[in-house]
């Protein structure tokens, strides 16, 4: 009975532990991207070839980018990279293509964002004291009649 409590426990683990593999961006066909030559071709033949690229630079309009990535990732931790293919066509100025670049995973970065919190101005106050906080104050600074047929506000106010 033990055993097969101990074998269920380990199939239940290890069914929870599943990877998942994910494609995205561009799917890179090779033979596809080697036929892009300098000199050669232009942005309109580039795009026949590759198709719309992922993104173009934003200060130039002459570089474009066909970015694509595959990741992994074991049950809920975070996705790790396992390749990663960027490539740079840039064009002169009449929009022929002058360079084709592709990099790798040698330039990613693992960026990990400092976890401490930034100081506020204000009171720290919880729940209760929101809610419960103006009780009290109600008639502080209301309007009240005098006998001389004026009218006088609160403590601070006019008289």
């Amino acid at each position: 009975m033990r055993a097969t409590f101990l074998l269920t426990a380990a199939a239940l683990a290890a069914a929870g532990c599943s990877t998942i593999k994910q494609n995205q961006g561009y799917i890179v066909d090779a033979p596809l991207l080697a036929s892009v030559q300098p000199g050669v071709d232009n942005k309109s033949s580039v795009e026949k070839t590759l198709g719309r690229p992922t993104f173009g630079a934003e200060f130039d309009a002459n570089e474009w980018y066909y970015v694509s990535r595959n990741t992994r990732q074991i049950a809920f931790l975070q996705p790790k990279a396992q390749t990663q293919a960027i490539t740079k066509i840039t064009f002169d100025g009449k929009g022929n293509v002058a360079k084709v670049e592709t990099r790798g995973l040698e330039l990613a970065e693992n960026i990990h964002p400092v976890r401490d919190k930034t100081a506020t101005l204000g009171r720290k106050q919880g729940l209760l004291e929101d809610i419960f906080g103006g009780v009290g104050a109600l008639g502080s600074g209301a309007v009240q009649n005098d006998s001389a047929g004026g009218t006088q506000t609160g403590r601070d106010g006019p008289r």
